[in-house]
């Protein structure tokens, strides 16, 4: 099997396994619905890559790999099948992929790329993770080595083909639950049976459903009483975590929260499997963040503009938190929050948990729900979240001088001062950074 076709390459879980396998020697090609960043990169490292779905990209593959959200009836899926060409999904895919090797999975509702590309910058191996890493400038780097740092994938339980050698799990809150028909026995036997499968396992014991697995043979962080003296230092202008793990002592690293401190202590007890914990508290200093998670894409004096990935509220609320400190640090008068709700279904289920997440902005923009081809499910934003008197903006249009709101053609306000956080895992990303 040297030929390997990606459908909806320009994902950036999809893309990442392309990067691999060709670094691992196979052809690989790949389509996608529009142009975007990541597939001009992905042509410029030698990737063929269609803009639009047509029969025509399937020529003699020996494999077809597509993304979670491509129907049946796509032409490439319907002639590939008719030419007899082996068709699995990313979920089915991963055995092929990840067999024979040393896997450290990292699964959770949140903080699973942030721990994996803190543990990447620990233990030598490929990285193939669902964010960019800023240390790799890449979603996948690629060592001769029989590691891999994998994100694992507990949304369409993909999780359980990830062959983990160690397991680590950030936490087990139930998100992806329309997946899972609502079925929380289902859910977390999916995690249970995702750590079970592994010979190291590592977990965040006070989250409420991993407190419970007291016959798991575990590494468990109790961050109430294995995190000390927790607290934000600025060192050539960026913002760091300090804080001591268990008896190991002081760590640094990127970033802001208490999140952050509980993330890299994962990442840490995980490494400790492959190297010493002096060595773990220098590596870890390479760390530099990844993108879309706290992501400082513009700072000027009295303006500081920040692209995050969350979106669901326990991750924009810790994200809140760490904006407040940020706020404070570097003496900005307003914290403003740009929203793309992400799915109807994720909205609706979570509203009340949203309209809360957002209580200690000034000042909230809400933007048009990001569908991911979900029908619509009929919400009054407006009256939801009137406590907060929101803006409702179509667009952003980003210039050199302020990030402006806008309905239509015509500038409702500009943004030009404070902190300014976009929140959405839709195109708000490129929205901010004017792409």
């Amino acid at each position: 099997m040297k030929y390997i076709h990606f459908v909806g390459i320009g994902g950036i879980g999809l893309s990442a396994l392309a990067r691999y396998l060709k670094k691992e020697g196979f052809k690989v090609s790949g389509s996608d619905i529009r142009e975007t960043k990541i597939t001009k990169k992905l042509r410029d490292e030698g990737i063929e890559v269609s803009i639009s779905h047509e029969s025509k990209n399937i020529k003699n593959q020996d494999l077809i790999i597509y993304t979670a959200v491509v129907k049946d009836d796509n032409v490439e899926l319907v002639e590939s099948r008719k030419r007899g060409i082996l068709t699995l999904s990313r979920k089915d895919a991963l055995p092929l992929i990840l067999k024979d090797r040393r896997v450290f999975a990292t699964c959770g509702a949140h903080g699973k790329s942030t721990t994996s590309a803190m543990l990447a910058s620990m233990v030598e191996g490929s990285v193939i993770i669902g964010a960019e890493s800023k240390q790799f400038d890449t979603n996948m780097h690629h060592m001769a080595s029989n590691n891999i740092i994998f994100e694992a994938d507990e949304s369409d339980e993909s999780f359980l083909n990830s062959n983990p050698y160690v397991a680590i799990v950030t936490n087990a809150e139930p998100e992806h639950m329309e997946y899972y028909n609502y079925n929380l026995k289902r859910f977390y036997g999916a995690y249970e049976q995702f750590l079970k499968s592994a010979t190291i396992r590592v977990i965040n014991a006070e989250d409420k459903f991993l407190a419970t697995l007291d016959d798991l043979d575990a590494i468990r962080l109790y961050p109430s009483k294995d995190l000390k003296d927790v607290k934000t230092i600025v060192k050539n202008g960026e913002p760091f975590t300090s804080f001591i793990l268990k008896d190991l002592g002081r760590f640094e690293v990127w970033g802001i929260g208490e999140h952050i401190a509980i993330d890299a202590s994962l990442a840490i007890l995980a490494s400790l499997s492959e190297i010493d914990f002096e060595s773990a508290r220098e590596k870890l200093k390479n760390y530099r963040g990844i993108r879309k998670r706290f992501d400082i894409i513009e700072k000027r004096d009295n303006f500081t503009l920040v692209d995050d990935y969350g979106h669901h509220p326990t991750e924009i609320k810790a994200t809140m938190n760490s904006a407040k400190k940020y706020a404070q640090l570097f003496n900005l008068d307003k914290i403003t929050a740009i929203w793309q709700p992400h799915k109807y279904t994720r909205t609706h289920d979570n509203l009340k948990e949203f309209v809360e997440c957002f209580e200690d902005v000034d000042r909230l923009i809400i933007l048009p729900v990001w569908s991911v081809g979900e029908k619509k499910i009929e919400i009054n934003f407006q009256k939801e979240f009137e406590r907060y008197n929101p803006i409702f903006a179509k667009k952003l249009r980003k210039n050199s001088k302020s990030l402006d709101l806008m309905s239509g053609e015509t500038v409702l306000k500009e943004l030009n001062q404070g902190l300014v956080i976009g929140f959405g895992a839709g195109d708000i990303t490129y929205q901010l950074r004017g792409a």
